[in-house]
Protein backbone atom coordinates (compact mmCIF):
# COMPACT_ATOMS: atom_id res chain seq x y z
CA UNK A 1 0.00 0.00 0.00
CA UNK A 2 1.51 3.34 -1.06
CA UNK A 3 1.92 6.18 1.41
CA UNK A 4 -0.52 9.08 1.07
CA UNK A 5 1.25 12.25 -0.03
CA UNK A 6 0.50 15.95 -0.05
CA UNK A 7 -0.53 15.75 -3.74
CA UNK A 8 -3.24 13.18 -2.85
CA UNK A 9 -4.60 15.51 -0.16
CA UNK A 10 -4.65 18.45 -2.60
CA UNK A 11 -6.52 16.43 -5.24
CA UNK A 12 -9.07 15.11 -2.73
CA UNK A 13 -9.69 18.59 -1.29
CA UNK A 14 -9.81 20.23 -4.73
CA UNK A 15 -7.02 22.71 -3.95
CA UNK A 16 -3.44 23.26 -5.05
CA UNK A 17 -0.41 21.65 -3.42
CA UNK A 18 0.74 25.08 -2.26
CA UNK A 19 -2.53 25.59 -0.38
CA UNK A 20 -2.09 22.31 1.49
CA UNK A 21 1.47 23.35 2.31
CA UNK A 22 0.20 26.63 3.71
CA UNK A 23 -2.40 24.77 5.76
CA UNK A 24 0.35 22.65 7.32
CA UNK A 25 2.95 25.37 7.83
CA UNK A 26 1.11 28.72 7.75
CA UNK A 27 -2.55 28.01 8.58
CA UNK A 28 -3.30 31.71 8.98
CA UNK A 29 -2.97 32.05 5.19
CA UNK A 30 -5.82 29.60 4.50
CA UNK A 31 -9.52 30.50 4.73
CA UNK A 32 -11.65 28.58 7.25
CA UNK A 33 -13.71 26.98 4.46
CA UNK A 34 -10.62 25.74 2.61
CA UNK A 35 -8.99 24.64 5.84
CA UNK A 36 -12.08 22.55 6.61
CA UNK A 37 -11.88 20.75 3.25
CA UNK A 38 -8.18 20.04 3.69
CA UNK A 39 -8.68 18.77 7.26
CA UNK A 40 -11.45 16.46 6.03
CA UNK A 41 -9.20 15.15 3.23
CA UNK A 42 -6.37 14.49 5.66
CA UNK A 43 -8.72 12.61 7.98
CA UNK A 44 -10.26 10.57 5.15
CA UNK A 45 -6.97 9.63 3.50
CA UNK A 46 -4.99 9.10 6.71
CA UNK A 47 -2.29 11.54 5.64
CA UNK A 48 0.67 11.92 8.05
CA UNK A 49 2.66 15.14 7.54
CA UNK A 50 6.38 14.60 7.00
CA UNK A 51 8.81 16.44 9.22
CA UNK A 52 11.69 15.82 6.82
CA UNK A 53 10.70 18.58 4.44
CA UNK A 54 10.22 21.05 7.25
CA UNK A 55 13.64 20.19 8.64
CA UNK A 56 15.28 20.68 5.26
CA UNK A 57 13.67 24.11 4.91
CA UNK A 58 14.51 25.31 8.41
CA UNK A 59 17.83 23.50 8.85
CA UNK A 60 16.75 22.15 12.26
CA UNK A 61 14.02 20.10 13.87
CA UNK A 62 11.98 20.34 17.04
CA UNK A 63 13.89 17.39 18.46
CA UNK A 64 16.78 17.03 20.90
CA UNK A 65 18.87 13.91 21.41
CA UNK A 66 19.88 12.12 24.61
CA UNK A 67 22.71 9.60 24.37
CA UNK A 68 23.16 7.32 27.41
CA UNK A 69 25.79 4.63 28.03
CA UNK A 70 23.39 2.12 29.61
CA UNK A 71 19.69 2.88 29.73
CA UNK A 72 19.07 -0.32 31.73
CA UNK A 73 20.81 1.37 34.67
CA UNK A 74 18.08 3.12 36.72
CA UNK A 75 20.34 6.17 37.12
CA UNK A 76 20.28 6.87 33.39
CA UNK A 77 16.59 5.98 33.18
CA UNK A 78 15.87 8.68 35.76
CA UNK A 79 17.91 11.18 33.73
CA UNK A 80 15.95 10.21 30.62
CA UNK A 81 12.67 10.86 32.44
CA UNK A 82 13.93 14.29 33.53
CA UNK A 83 14.99 15.06 29.97
CA UNK A 84 11.59 14.09 28.58
CA UNK A 85 9.74 16.17 31.17
CA UNK A 86 11.93 19.20 30.60
CA UNK A 87 11.70 18.90 26.83
CA UNK A 88 7.92 18.74 26.91
CA UNK A 89 7.82 22.15 28.59
CA UNK A 90 9.77 23.49 25.61
CA UNK A 91 7.45 21.83 23.10
CA UNK A 92 10.22 19.63 21.71
CA UNK A 93 10.53 15.87 21.39
CA UNK A 94 13.43 13.65 22.47
CA UNK A 95 15.27 10.90 20.60
CA UNK A 96 16.84 8.48 23.08
CA UNK A 97 19.83 6.31 22.22
CA UNK A 98 21.74 3.70 24.22
CA UNK A 99 25.41 3.24 23.34
CA UNK A 100 25.79 0.12 25.56
CA UNK A 101 29.14 1.60 26.65
CA UNK A 102 30.49 1.24 23.11
CA UNK A 103 32.53 4.03 21.54
CA UNK A 104 31.60 2.78 18.09
CA UNK A 105 27.89 3.04 18.93
CA UNK A 106 28.41 6.49 20.47
CA UNK A 107 30.00 7.73 17.26
CA UNK A 108 27.27 6.16 15.16
CA UNK A 109 24.47 7.72 17.18
CA UNK A 110 26.11 11.14 17.23
CA UNK A 111 26.28 10.96 13.43
CA UNK A 112 22.61 9.98 13.23
CA UNK A 113 21.61 12.87 15.48
CA UNK A 114 23.58 15.29 13.29
CA UNK A 115 22.04 13.90 10.11
CA UNK A 116 18.58 14.53 11.57
CA UNK A 117 19.60 18.09 12.44
CA UNK A 118 18.54 17.89 16.08
CA UNK A 119 18.43 21.15 17.98
CA UNK A 120 21.00 19.95 20.49
CA UNK A 121 22.37 16.97 22.39
CA UNK A 122 22.55 15.74 25.97
CA UNK A 123 25.35 13.20 26.24
CA UNK A 124 26.31 10.83 29.07
CA UNK A 125 29.42 8.74 28.55
CA UNK A 126 31.82 6.64 30.58
CA UNK A 127 34.66 7.54 28.23
CA UNK A 128 36.37 10.82 27.31
CA UNK A 129 34.12 12.30 24.64
CA UNK A 130 34.75 16.05 24.65
CA UNK A 131 36.89 16.05 21.50
CA UNK A 132 34.13 14.25 19.61
CA UNK A 133 31.51 16.69 20.90
CA UNK A 134 33.73 19.59 19.85
CA UNK A 135 33.63 18.31 16.27
CA UNK A 136 29.83 18.14 16.41
CA UNK A 137 29.67 21.62 17.93
CA UNK A 138 31.85 23.11 15.18
CA UNK A 139 29.36 21.76 12.64
CA UNK A 140 26.51 23.54 14.40
CA UNK A 141 25.02 21.15 16.96
CA UNK A 142 25.51 22.23 20.60
CA UNK A 143 25.66 19.69 23.41
CA UNK A 144 25.66 19.33 27.19
CA UNK A 145 27.93 16.77 28.82
CA UNK A 146 25.87 15.05 31.54
CA UNK A 147 27.25 13.22 34.57
CA UNK A 148 30.84 14.45 34.41
CA UNK A 149 32.32 17.91 34.49
CA UNK A 150 33.84 19.02 31.20
CA UNK A 151 37.52 19.98 31.06
CA UNK A 152 37.15 22.45 28.21
CA UNK A 153 35.41 25.79 28.88
CA UNK A 154 33.63 25.60 25.50
CA UNK A 155 31.83 22.40 26.52
CA UNK A 156 28.91 23.01 28.92
CA UNK A 157 28.31 20.27 31.48
CA UNK A 158 26.06 19.23 34.34
CA UNK A 159 27.61 16.91 36.89
CA UNK A 160 27.65 15.66 40.48
CA UNK A 161 30.58 16.14 42.86
CA UNK A 162 31.55 12.47 43.01
CA UNK A 163 34.63 13.19 45.12
CA UNK A 164 32.34 14.57 47.81
CA UNK A 165 30.00 11.60 47.43
CA UNK A 166 32.78 9.08 47.90
CA UNK A 167 34.09 11.02 50.90
CA UNK A 168 30.66 11.12 52.56
CA UNK A 169 30.13 7.38 52.09
CA UNK A 170 33.52 6.36 53.49
CA UNK A 171 33.29 8.86 56.36
CA UNK A 172 29.93 7.37 57.37
CA UNK A 173 31.39 3.86 57.48
CA UNK A 174 34.28 5.08 59.61
CA UNK A 175 31.90 6.96 61.90
CA UNK A 176 29.98 3.76 62.67
CA UNK A 177 33.21 2.09 63.73
CA UNK A 178 34.29 0.23 60.61
CA UNK A 179 38.02 -0.02 59.96
CA UNK A 180 38.48 -2.52 57.12
CA UNK A 181 36.77 -0.85 54.19
CA UNK A 182 36.58 -2.02 50.59
CA UNK A 183 35.81 0.07 47.51
CA UNK A 184 34.11 -2.15 44.93
CA UNK A 185 33.63 -1.09 41.30
CA UNK A 186 35.32 -0.18 38.08
CA UNK A 187 36.90 0.14 35.68
CA UNK A 188 38.96 2.65 37.63
CA UNK A 189 39.80 4.47 34.39
CA UNK A 190 36.25 5.86 34.26
CA UNK A 191 36.23 9.43 35.56
CA UNK A 192 33.21 9.03 37.83
CA UNK A 193 34.57 5.81 39.35
CA UNK A 194 37.97 7.38 39.95
CA UNK A 195 36.40 10.46 41.56
CA UNK A 196 34.37 8.36 44.02
CA UNK A 197 37.49 6.40 44.93
CA UNK A 198 39.44 9.64 45.40
CA UNK A 199 36.83 10.87 47.85
CA UNK A 200 36.76 7.59 49.77
CA UNK A 201 40.55 7.55 49.97
CA UNK A 202 40.57 11.10 51.35
CA UNK A 203 38.13 10.13 54.10
CA UNK A 204 40.18 7.06 55.06
CA UNK A 205 43.50 8.92 55.09
CA UNK A 206 44.58 9.59 58.65
CA UNK A 207 41.53 7.85 60.16
CA UNK A 208 43.24 4.64 61.19
CA UNK A 209 41.06 2.67 58.79
CA UNK A 210 42.20 0.79 55.71
CA UNK A 211 40.79 0.76 52.20
CA UNK A 212 40.98 -2.26 49.90
CA UNK A 213 40.24 -1.61 46.22
CA UNK A 214 38.35 -4.31 44.33
CA UNK A 215 38.21 -3.39 40.65
CA UNK A 216 35.41 -4.76 38.48
CA UNK A 217 34.95 -4.96 34.73
CA UNK A 218 31.59 -3.19 34.89
CA UNK A 219 29.02 -1.83 37.31
CA UNK A 220 26.18 -4.37 37.25
CA UNK A 221 24.31 -6.56 39.72
CA UNK A 222 26.21 -9.52 38.29
CA UNK A 223 29.57 -7.87 39.08
CA UNK A 224 28.43 -7.29 42.65
CA UNK A 225 27.38 -10.91 42.99
CA UNK A 226 30.77 -12.08 41.72
CA UNK A 227 32.60 -9.94 44.25
CA UNK A 228 30.27 -11.17 47.01
CA UNK A 229 30.96 -14.79 46.16
CA UNK A 230 34.71 -14.09 46.11
CA UNK A 231 34.51 -12.51 49.57
CA UNK A 232 32.63 -15.57 50.87
CA UNK A 233 35.63 -17.72 49.90
CA UNK A 234 37.79 -15.73 52.33
CA UNK A 235 38.03 -16.53 56.01
CA UNK A 236 35.67 -14.23 57.94
CA UNK A 237 38.56 -12.36 59.57
CA UNK A 238 39.97 -11.51 56.13
CA UNK A 239 36.75 -9.98 54.82
CA UNK A 240 36.14 -6.22 54.88
CA UNK A 241 33.71 -5.10 57.58
CA UNK A 242 32.34 -2.38 55.30
CA UNK A 243 31.91 -1.91 51.55
CA UNK A 244 31.47 1.23 49.50
CA UNK A 245 30.08 0.11 46.13
CA UNK A 246 30.51 2.28 43.05
CA UNK A 247 26.75 2.22 42.44
CA UNK A 248 23.55 0.70 43.80
CA UNK A 249 23.49 -2.15 41.29
CA UNK A 250 26.88 -3.43 42.46
CA UNK A 251 25.87 -2.91 46.09
CA UNK A 252 22.62 -4.86 45.71
CA UNK A 253 24.32 -7.74 43.91
CA UNK A 254 27.02 -7.86 46.58
CA UNK A 255 24.45 -7.78 49.38
CA UNK A 256 22.47 -10.59 47.79
CA UNK A 257 25.48 -12.87 47.53
CA UNK A 258 26.69 -12.15 51.06
CA UNK A 259 23.29 -12.64 52.70
CA UNK A 260 22.72 -15.90 50.81
CA UNK A 261 26.14 -17.00 52.05
CA UNK A 262 25.20 -16.42 55.68
CA UNK A 263 26.86 -13.02 56.18
CA UNK A 264 24.83 -10.58 58.23
CA UNK A 265 24.27 -7.11 56.79
CA UNK A 266 25.10 -4.78 58.42
CA UNK A 267 26.33 -6.60 61.54
CA UNK A 268 29.18 -8.40 59.74
CA UNK A 269 29.51 -6.17 56.68
CA UNK A 270 27.99 -2.71 56.32
CA UNK A 271 27.23 -1.70 52.73
CA UNK A 272 26.83 1.70 51.06
CA UNK A 273 25.73 2.15 47.47
CA UNK A 274 25.77 5.14 45.16
CA UNK A 275 23.04 6.91 43.09
CA UNK A 276 20.13 6.04 45.42
CA UNK A 277 18.08 4.51 42.63
CA UNK A 278 14.50 3.31 43.09
CA UNK A 279 15.62 -0.17 44.19
CA UNK A 280 17.88 1.06 47.02
CA UNK A 281 15.08 1.86 49.46
CA UNK A 282 12.91 -1.08 48.26
CA UNK A 283 15.60 -3.70 48.90
CA UNK A 284 14.88 -6.39 51.52
CA UNK A 285 17.59 -4.67 53.55
CA UNK A 286 17.13 -1.00 52.59
CA UNK A 287 20.40 0.28 51.19
CA UNK A 288 22.31 3.26 52.50
CA UNK A 289 23.27 5.20 49.39
CA UNK A 290 24.67 8.47 48.10
CA UNK A 291 21.85 10.34 46.39
CA UNK A 292 23.35 11.84 43.26
CA UNK A 293 20.18 13.05 41.61
CA UNK A 294 18.80 16.46 42.51
CA UNK A 295 15.43 18.10 41.97
CA UNK A 296 16.99 20.72 39.72
CA UNK A 297 19.29 18.36 37.79
CA UNK A 298 16.93 17.71 34.87
CA UNK A 299 15.77 21.32 34.67
CA UNK A 300 19.35 22.54 34.65
CA UNK A 301 20.28 20.19 31.78
CA UNK A 302 17.43 21.44 29.60
CA UNK A 303 17.93 25.11 30.50
CA UNK A 304 21.65 24.90 29.78
CA UNK A 305 21.05 23.11 26.48
CA UNK A 306 18.64 25.76 25.24
CA UNK A 307 21.06 28.47 26.33
CA UNK A 308 23.69 26.69 24.22
CA UNK A 309 21.24 26.50 21.30
CA UNK A 310 20.62 30.24 21.59
CA UNK A 311 24.32 30.93 22.15
CA UNK A 312 23.50 33.01 25.22
CA UNK A 313 24.53 31.67 28.62
CA UNK A 314 23.35 33.11 31.91
CA UNK A 315 25.74 32.09 34.67
CA UNK A 316 28.23 29.23 34.69
CA UNK A 317 28.41 26.79 31.79
CA UNK A 318 29.59 24.06 34.20
CA UNK A 319 27.01 23.20 36.85
CA UNK A 320 27.97 20.81 39.66
CA UNK A 321 25.52 19.44 42.23
CA UNK A 322 26.38 18.27 45.73
CA UNK A 323 25.33 14.67 46.50
CA UNK A 324 23.80 13.65 49.82
CA UNK A 325 24.19 10.49 51.89
CA UNK A 326 20.88 8.74 52.69
CA UNK A 327 21.33 6.40 55.65
CA UNK A 328 19.26 3.21 55.83
CA UNK A 329 19.33 -0.26 57.38
CA UNK A 330 22.37 -1.60 55.48
CA UNK A 331 24.52 0.47 57.87
CA UNK A 332 22.35 1.95 60.63
CA UNK A 333 21.97 -1.03 62.94
CA UNK A 334 25.74 -1.46 62.77
CA UNK A 335 26.33 1.70 64.80
CA UNK A 336 28.19 0.91 67.99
Amino acid sequence: MSRVGIRDVATHAGVGIGTVSNYLNHPERVSPETAGRIAAAIDTLGFVPSQAGRQLRSGTSRVIGYLAPDISNPYFTEIAESVEQGASTRNVSVFFADSHRSRRREDAYLSVFEEHRVLGLLVSSHEPIEDRLAQVRRRGTPSILVGQQAHHPEQPSVSVDDVSGGRQAAAHLIDIGRRNLAFVGGPLTIAQVAARLTGASAAVSGSGAGLEIIDTADRTVHSGQEVGRALLERAPERRPDAVLAVNDLVALGLMQALVHGGVRVPEDVAIVGYDDNEFAEASLIPLTSVRSRHEEFGTTMIDLLFQAIAGEFSGQVHRTFEPRLVVRASTTSAIR
